[in-house]
């Protein structure tokens, strides 16, 4: 049998793997999708209503479509980024980035619903600490490469030295950490303004208090604009411009009786035990191959 050099072998090896920036293409094109939303979602809910305290739906619809298509423009400026990291492996890349900036995300979510102590300043300084260190970690990255068997990289082994899976568990913990000292040496959120929105308070029948009443003046004086308005026909511009920024015709206006009754609908957390249990089933399912996945691939 010929003894292959070792360069030789680690080359084939490297060629080989290309193919998984798009093997894995059908595994992440659902991903632009999910992400475009929630960060349209969140810029629009969370930044632009604090800018814009008095803006409309239509307003808000059409910022969040104009986000959309600014996180398109980036994301196509992003691509070539990809080739510098984990070799231009696209399934590799997604795994990495998550990596660095996802742990910070999902300490505060379970946080926040499976314990009530857990408040605003906490979550905000565990979000902000685990942020930079794992943009840290991410810009170090960039500059100077993952490396392969072929060219080592140069990456501090201090910053770069544990796998990029390993680093998200360190920083998942240590955000969790920042997050309970926190939120246990500040003032906790009194349980009017929690209900059913944590594990704790999911069943209480307590109407919850908002923590920013001025917000909800403005939803509710927005509620009330145009309610007795009569229906305007328009033309194809008009509709192709409503569609693109999602803009719907109003219904007739409901009765105080039905509003609490689709109000007690939307708010009830009850479940039936059959399709509680298919749920459940099927999230274990889900997660089980959401970690196989992973695993395999990484």
């Amino acid at each position: 049998m010929q003894e292959m050099p070792c360069n030789d072998v680690c080359r084939q090896a490297h060629q080989v793997a290309r193919p998984d920036a798009v093997g894995h293409v059908g595994l992440s094109h659902e991903l632009p999708d999910l992400i475009f939303n929630n960060a349209s979602t969140l810029f629009t809910i969370d930044r632009y209503t604090k800018i814009r305290r008095q803006a409309s739906e239509k307003e808000l619809l059409i910022a969040g479509r104009l986000f959309i298509m600014l996180l398109i423009v980036i994301s196509i400026v992003w691509v070539p980024l990809v080739q510098v990291t984990q070799n231009g492996q696209l399934f590799h890349y997604i795994e990495s980035i998550s990596s660095y900036l996802g742990p910070p995300i999902a300490a505060v979510f379970l946080l926040a619903i499976f314990c009530k102590r857990v408040n605003e300043q906490g979550a905000f300084w565990g979000l902000i600490i685990g942020f930079v260190n794992g943009l840290i970690r991410m810009i170090a990255e960039f500059a100077y490469g993952t490396g392969s068997c072929l060219a080592a990289s140069h990456c501090p082994q201090d910053i770069c030295g544990v796998h990029h899976l390993y680093f998200a568990l360190i920083l998942f913990f240590v955000s969790i950490l920042v997050i309970l000292g926190i939120s246990l040496l500040t003032k906790p959120i009194p349980d009017v303004y929690r209900y059913c929105l944590c594990w704790a308070l999911r069943n209480s029948t307590e109407e919850r208090n908002d923590l920013d009443p001025e917000e909800k003046r403005h939803e509710e004086a927005d509620d009330g604009v145009d309610e007795d308005s009569p229906e305007e026909t328009h033309g194809c511009l008009r509709k192709a411009y409503d569609l693109f920024c999602g803009l719907q015709r109003k219904g007739p206006k409901l009765s105080k009786e039905v509003e609490e009754a689709q109000k007690k609908k939307l708010t009830d957390t009850s479940e039936k035990p059959l399709w509680r249990t298919v749920v459940n089933i099927n999230a274990i399912i889900l997660l089980a191959m959401a970690v196989f996945v992973h695993g395999y691939f990484a």
